[in-house]
């Protein structure tokens, strides 16, 4: 059995979120008021809110794990260069 769930535009979500950091409005204000669920409104702000990553820098979740990512790429990529060098020493 499905259930019927409501489609929020990412504007929508945003604007909830921003309305929850700016710290004017608590979680179940924003829950009663607009009629969403304090756990989706938990999720946004988990997902949606920006991460300090110095005095005057903020990322995103979403570049966050990119980044996170990226560097798992390229230390498995430095480890099989690394293996390659003891396989292949260079000639003289």
């Amino acid at each position: 059995m499905a259930k019927n769930q409501k489609s929020y535009t990412p504007e929508f979500k945003q604007q909830i979120v921003d309305l929850y950091n700016s710290g004017t409005k608590k979680m179940t204000e924003l829950s009663g008021e607009y009629g969403v669920p304090k756990g989706t409104i938990s999720t946004w702000v988990k997902n949606l809110s920006p991460i300090k990553v110095s005095e005057e820098e903020t990322i995103s979740l979403k570049e966050y794990k990119a980044l996170q990512k990226k560097m798992k790429d390229l230390e498995i990529e430095n480890e099989i260069l690394k293996k390659a060098t003891a396989i292949f020493p260079k000639e003289r």
